[in-house]
């Protein structure tokens, strides 16, 4: 009696010795990359301002800038280690003098897949405080106007009075957690004299406090905590994005051993290399190849957009994360796991979202020269003047004038309180924005590019027209194509069976069926033998007729996909099934012109002939057609070098890198994909195309009353800068004048909330 184990030592022998080269090249190549580098979660790195200041902080620990790569999505840096490289500990000090903390990327992994244990803080800390603030902020506006009347409430107390104690302690709440965040970044720009927003909000803070402003001070506190939340969120969902496109693809492959034919289930790390690969009935296929045997139908529009799914034979290409709709098959892998049509999309769409990381804001490069400008301005007039003029006490006093005119709240809130509104009004609208960026950002658009399938279209195929022939009627068409179709679950027949069902055929089904792999069926119906199927299946029967192919050919140009049903006499007719326009497609092309647009494309994965079909209905200035997910975004940069500032509209996984590699990505929410809507900077919950030009106009409208507030808030501190050089301003005309800019902004700010 032979072990079993044993026995099976040679099959196992022979797998291993299969595979023996991918191993090694993974060992000797990937897994090197993780023994020379070291890894790290950057918590509080939601920015491109922050990864700038993580450079400086580890560029000379690490030795050198070049030996640092950020990924922005998922907050990671990689570090390159050499001999003379720095330790962890050393890595995790210079980045908590930043204000930010470093978590080494194995432990964080360990953490997030194990949710239960991750502690609440670490997850909710920074919305948690914003709540507080927020509250708290609240609180002390309630207390105070109970206890001195709502008119002092909303100006402040008299000049010389004070605030009520239960307020002033509310208010330092609200300002101690609306600041728990920012104040380690504040302190290492003042220590490394690069002023940032961080530093402009805080010094905007402590002034206020020093005035006697409590309220003033707790709400620029508490605004900006909300903004910082915004972005933390949005760059939150990208990252969740990219977890979801890595769970479509499976982790396990079923390959064929080349010496004995057994199969064995691996990790697809672990496929080598012209391994056979079987995929059975309704599986997702693991890895790209080129298929070897058998035939089968397949649903690849997750990768290539195509609408309908596509017939695959002998030699045909096959892509990871696409679906098998049809018969088992087996293909030749092509392209290792890392390197798949699936994981180029993933990476595609990271390198697009680092490209895109949000650039500074121009409040906060203004701050860089504002603050100490004011702060130099105000010492020169304590100073200079008395030494010519003399009259210490009185400059004194204009100085600080200017201190408290130049405090920066009114121009620190404008922008915020503005974003919030435009975010809350489109919200309401249908229009899920991530963020005051991407508010802003449609106002500058000059083209668009829309995705076809599920976008311009509604993403499922429905009967289109009904050609009876020879003597027959559509009813008898649709009811013996209705019999057949029952057995299957292809789309087509799908669109067939939904088309007869709103007719009110119910057809018994037909006996005796046969599958045709690859090209349609065979059944029996009412004692007569039927076949139904492509256009292909119908020249294979030899009964196309010159006025049948005539009438195919047109459907066929038109992007419509051809269904033949006969019989053994003849063609019984032609049912063309094709993805239906949306009702609002053409109205939105429209719309968009009158606005101002200046180009609209349309780009598809799907054949040319469906492609031009909708862009002749719909009118747009460009079409380009059966374009892979790497070709998208080609097209995408095309049209930024050409117009500068590019919106697209998408909502398949193969849109991501698009999406995400264009000046503004808008995906359909209600059907898209999760990686498209994660992904993009703006989703339309209800697929509504005609959100789109309301979009524009209200990012313009938004855009617009930011920049009053802005202009608004610095004409007022020019004008009282003047006055004190006059010698006619006063500290409570100066603080009046503040508060009520602060208050001016806000509301024109709020205005956006009756968009």
């Amino acid at each position: 009696m032979v072990d079993s184990d044993t026995a099976n030592m040679p099959r196992t022998l022979d797998c291993l010795i299969a595979n023996g080269f991918s191993r090694a090249s993974r060992f000797l190549g990937y897994n090197r990359l993780g023994m020379d580098t070291m890894t790290f979660k950057i918590r509080g790195m939601d920015c491109a301002e922050e990864v700038a200041t993580l450079k400086r902080a580890l560029g000379p620990v690490v030795g050198g800038e070049e030996r640092l790569s950020f990924d922005l999505i998922n907050g990671k840096i990689a570090i390159e280690r050499r001999d003379d490289g720095p330790s962890e500990e050393a890595v995790r000090e210079a980045v908590a003098k930043t204000g930010m903390r470093a978590v080494p990327w194995e432990e964080y992994v360990a953490q997030r897949d194990a949710r239960d244990g991750q502690p609440l803080w670490t997850t909710h800390g920074r919305a948690i405080l914003c709540g507080v603030s927020g509250l708290a902020l609240l609180a002390g506006a309630i207390a105070h106007g109970f206890l001195r009347g709502w008119l002092e409430a909303i100006a402040g107390p008299e000049e010389g009075a004070a605030y009520p104690l239960v307020v002033v302690v509310c208010y330092v709440a609200a300002m101690a957690s609306g600041v728990w965040f920012v104040l380690p970044k504040a302190l290492y720009a003042a220590r490394t004299l690069r002023p940032d927003m961080n530093l402009l909000m805080t010094v905007a803070i402590v002034g206020a406090v020093i005035l006697g402003e409590w309220m003033e001070a707790a709400t620029v506190a508490f605004l900006f905590a909300l903004a910082l939340l915004l972005e933390t969120w949005s760059v939150g969902r990208a990252r969740k994005a990219i977890r979801g496109l890595v769970d479509l693809s499976p982790t396990l492959a079923r390959c064929r051993c080349p010496h004995d034919g057994d199969i064995e289930e691996k990790p697809v790390e672990d496929v080598a290399l012209g391994t056979v690969v079987i995929v059975r009935p309704g599986d997702k296929i693991p890895l790209d190849g080129t298929l070897v045997k058998g035939s089968t139908t397949v649903n690849q529009a997750p990768i290539t957009g195509e609408s309908i799914p596509v017939e695959k034979g002998v030699g045909d290409d096959v892509f990871a994360g696409s679906i098998n709709i049809g018969g088992a098959f087996e293909f030749e892998v092509t392209r290792a796991a890392g390197d798949t049509t699936l994981a180029r999309i993933i990476r595609l769409v990271e390198e697009a979202q680092s490209r895109r990381a949000p650039s500074e804001q121009w409040v906060e490069r203004f701050a860089r020269y504002y603050t100490p400008a004011m702060m130099f301005l105000a010492l020169g007039v304590a100073l200079l003047p008395p030494l010519v003029l003399g009259d210490w006490s009185h400059w004194f006093y204009q100085a600080l004038v200017i201190l408290v005119i130049a405090c920066p709240c009114a121009l620190v809130i404008s922008t915020p309180v503005s974003i919030v509104a435009g975010l809350a009004s489109a919200a309401r609208a249908g229009v899920l924005i991530k963020g005051g960026v991407f508010l802003e950002a449609p106002a500058t658009i000059r083209a668009i590019a829309f995705d076809k399938t599920g976008t311009m279209t509604t993403g499922r195929p429905e009967v289109q027209r009904i050609l009876p022939l020879n003597g027959h009627t559509d009813h008898e068409l649709l009811e013996r194509a209705a019999a057949m179709e029952m057995h299957s679950d292809h789309p087509l027949a799908g669109a067939i069976l939904r088309r007869a069902r709103e007719e009110g055929i119910v057809p018994a089904p037909a006996e005796s069926f046969q599958l045709l792999e690859g090209m349609g069926a065979e059944a029996d119906y009412n004692g007569q033998r039927f076949w139904i199927g492509s256009h292909r299946l119908l020249h294979d029967k030899g009964q196309e007729t010159p006025e049948c192919h005539e009438q195919a050919e047109a459907l066929e140009d038109a992007g419509h996909s051809v269904v033949a049903i006969g019989n053994q006499d003849h063609v019984c007719g032609l049912i063309s099934v094709a993805d239906s326009l949306r009702e609002d497609s053409a109205e939105t092309v429209e719309a968009l012109k009158k606005i101002g647009i200046e180009h609209i494309a349309l780009i598809t994965g799907d054949n040319m002939g469906t492609a031009r079909a909708v862009a002749a209905s719909i009118n747009v200035d460009e079409v380009q057609a059966e374009l892979l997910p790497e070709e998208k975004v080609a097209v995408i940069e095309r049209l930024v070098k050409e117009y500068g500032r590019v919106a697209m509209v998408g909502d398949g996984i193969n849109d991501a890198p698009a999406l995400a590699a264009a000046t503004v990505g808008i995906a359909m929410g209600a059907a898209g994909s999760d990686a498209a809507i994660e992904t993009a900077d703006i989703a339309l919950m209800s697929d509504d195309l005609t959100k789109i030009p309301w979009l524009i106009g209200h990012s313009r409208r938004t855009l617009r009353i930011i920049k009053q507030n802005i202009g608004f808030a610095l004409g007022l501190k020019f004008v009282f800068i003047v006055m004190a050089f006059a010698g006619v301003a006063t500290l409570w005309m100066a603080i009046a004048a503040d508060m009520g800019a602060s208050l001016l902004v806000i509301f024109n700010g709020l205005r956006l909330l009756r968009a």
